[in-house]
């Protein structure tokens, strides 16, 4: 009986080094949220190849966890649930200083800027003819499809309604269909929608230009795991299978970034165009 006791004790002790050794093999987790300027299914298309690659030149599991609405990744961001994003520049402002998110890499010699657009064969020439009209924007947080155009209305005192509709993909579609009779966006998520779209849009008007979206690391995450992603990131534009990947979100390579690359955007008197904070 005692020799079966200790029988029993052994092969507990080897399942919990096994245990243990299994878990310490195991790829670790890292969730990643991209705002969803497009659709989760076109989304994943596109950002999940990148992932996969990168979850290769690491030790770690990128999961990207799509959201169905901007919205909605708004709550998840600001309440600090993805271990990594690639978020707008308001939104990046916003999460630092709530909830600590780093900004660590951006999109390779990019510029952002908002656009609205029409119907191509719509009588608008400029934004004053569209007032007293209904537009469509993405969300009120959108920062270049909806900050920066409402921004510019409000400059120009030219009235307004709004309608947002949780995506850029939709604000397009519904402008091409008559739905509206304009819509912010911006030139990156204009040329990736369907030609059938593009083709009977027109852009009327472009902002200035700024720094563009972060990605950005949550306060928690190992800085060694972070250093090794970074460098992943920005080694994707020396190779061809690299290029590749970055091609199918129109990336010409990724750079390393820090959080005063964004100091453009706390300049801009963005809470008089929200009117209401984030949260």
């Amino acid at each position: 009986m005692r020799h079966y006791a200790r029988y029993l004790v052994l092969v507990g002790l080897l399942l919990a080094i096994g245990l243990v050794l299994f878990i310490a093999g195991a790829p670790r987790i890292v969730i990643v949220g991209i705002v969803p300027q497009h659709s989760s299914t076109v989304l994943s298309r596109q950002w999940n190849p990148i992932l996969r690659h990168l979850s290769e030149e690491t030790d770690y599991w990128l999961v990207f966890r799509p959201a169905p609405s901007i919205p909605v990744f708004e709550e998840r961001l600001f309440n600090g649930r993805y271990d990594i994003a690639y978020m707008n520049p308001y939104h990046y402002v916003v999460a630092h200083e709530e909830v600590g998110y780093q900004a660590f890499a951006r999109q390779k010699n990019e510029r952002i800027q908002g656009i609205m657009v029409v119907q191509r064969d719509a009588p608008f020439n400029n934004l004053a003819e569209l007032g007293n009209r209904t537009l469509a924007f993405p969300s009120p947080h959108a920062f270049a499809a909806s900050i920066l155009t409402r921004s510019h209305l409000k400059q120009a005192e030219i009235p307004y309604s709004a309608n947002y509709l949780s995506s850029h993909d939709k604000v397009y579609r519904s402008v091409a269909y008559g739905h509206y009779p304009a819509g912010g966006g911006i030139m990156r998520t204009l040329d990736q929608v369907s030609p059938s779209i593009r083709q009977q849009l027109r852009v009327l008007w472009k902002s200035k230009e700024y720094t563009p979206h972060a990605i950005a690391a949550h306060p928690d995450l190992q800085p060694d795991f972070l250093f090794q992603l970074q460098k992943a990131m920005v080694r994707m534009s020396q190779s061809d299978k690299g290029r590749e990947l970055l091609a199918g979100v129109e990336f010409e390579g990724i750079v390393t970034a820090q959080d005063s690359d964004w100091d453009d955007i706390r300049e801009l008197d963005v809470k008089a165009v929200t009117n209401n904070p984030v949260r």
